[in-house]
């Protein structure tokens, strides 16, 4: 197989470019060299491969509905440390479920898996295609690809490999996708017409936290609101803060939290604050008890509570919108009763967001007028709880709809 051998021939070079890396060498090390005597040797397994933190969290349902209807103990691999460490916190204290980071798609660490343990099914969360993982689990066991997903951005990209896509994607048993458009751009791949199914969002059926009002109260108090409006903008990218901050200063008697995506960006959000003479605090000085007074902008500088912010917002911002990332979560605000603005760029989300804009329960905004003007209506003709509850009852069971195709099968 001609990706083996370009892999055979890349690892020595790899090998000696990690040597002056030492944070790359751990990640590649830490996943080429684990310890498979967590697997019950010679057991039925369920394997399910997620790439990052998104992913996991998504097939909460799905798992949940494997446990119910197989007997089958779970391999859960995934890509990303952040994802691997989310999937240990989850799940670790679960008998039936066992944790690995994915060997990267190498076929020697691959086959000592399949040699070790029995698995029945590979489910690929998203559109995760590795070769080698989908090329053995399809000689002992049923392959599919879950809450598929094709985007406009990277349809143009597979097309250019297509002769490649098709001899993978003869090896699986079933593709469930997220909507029509998915769909048709899988078969255009190559995928078996006769195998692919529409069977909805898996993020529909994610149990968000809930918040009890006494939690919330503690966390106005803790972020000094007092009276003030909460403007949260969650999971901003780079070139979006700058564009928040402008907005943020149009707004009277307002608190601004800003929550970026990646922590790492915090000093350069820094700078644009200092830049803009506004005063900050974050919220590791709070939680510290450090001197905060009179601040006017909130960073978030702690992962895992985007959610429990946008549960006290009174105006949200969902980032990855107004540049080209393609957007984040739209359906976290909404299920803590927000209706969310976003901006333009919505590939990652777009069925989501085209029922959101027909619902009219979000506002899709191209600019600072328009904005502002977003906000306004939220104050003025604010949205009915009841029609995002609507919105969600009817969008859920995607995880009920795949299993029972399994079942079938």
């Amino acid at each position: 197989m001609i990706y083996n051998l370009l892999r055979v021939i890349f690892y020595p070079f790899l090998f000696l470019f990690l040597l002056f890396k030492s944070q790359k060498r751990k990640f590649i090390f830490n996943r080429l060299f684990q310890n498979l005597s967590i697997l019950k040797r010679n057991e039925k397994y369920i394997w399910l491969h997620c790439s990052s933190v998104g992913e996991v969290n998504l097939s909460d349902a799905l798992i949940k509905k494997i446990k119910k209807n197989f007997n089958d103990y779970i391999l859960i691999t995934v890509f990303t440390e952040t994802g691997y460490e989310i999937a240990l916190n989850k799940y670790s204290k679960d008998d039936r479920i066992s944790i690995l980071r994915f060997p990267l798609d190498d076929f020697f660490v691959l086959k000592m898996i399949f040699k070790r343990i029995n698995v029945s099914k590979v489910i690929l969360i998203e559109t995760e295609i590795w070769p080698n993982l989908i090329t053995l689990a399809s000689k002992v066991a049923k392959v599919y690809i879950v809450n598929g997903r094709i985007s406009m951005k990277s349809f143009p990209k597979y097309k250019k490999i297509i002769f490649l896509l098709k001899s993978i994607f003869s090896k699986i048993d079933g593709f469930f996708m997220q909507s029509e458009e998915d769909k048709n751009r899988i078969i255009q791949l190559g995928a078996n017409s006769n195998k692919v199914f529409v069977t909805g969002n898996l993020k529909f059926d994610i149990s968000f936290e809930e918040f009890s009002k006494k939690e919330m109260l503690n966390l106005k108090y803790l972020i000094k609101a007092d009276s003030k409006k909460i403007f949260v903008a969650g999971s901003t990218r780079e070139g979006e803060d700058s564009i928040l901050i402008d907005i943020s200063k149009e707004l009277k008697n307002t608190l601004f939290i800003l929550v970026p995506r990646h922590l790492e960006r915090i000093p350069d959000i820094e700078i644009l604050l200092d830049n803009s003479n506004l005063k900050y605090t974050k919220l590791s000085n709070l939680e510290n008890h450090s001197n905060s007074d009179n601040f006017e902008v909130l960073i978030v500088d702690k992962m895992g509570v985007l959610r429990k912010f946008y549960a006290i917002a009174d105006i949200v911002f969902v980032g990855g919108t107004l540049v080209n990332i393609g957007g984040h979560s739209l359906l976290e605000p909404l299920f803590y009763g927000k209706t969310p603005i976003f901006g333009p760029y919505l590939q990652n989300v777009k069925d989501i967001s085209k029922d959101i804009l027909t619902l009219r329960i979000g506002h899709k905004i191209n600019n600072k007028d328009e904005f502002l003007n977003a906000i306004n209506l939220l104050e003025t003709n604010p949205v009915s709880e009841n029609k995002i509850k609507e919105f969600f009852k009817s969008n859920q069971n995607a995880a009920e709809k795949t299993i029972k195709f399994m079942e079938e099968e």
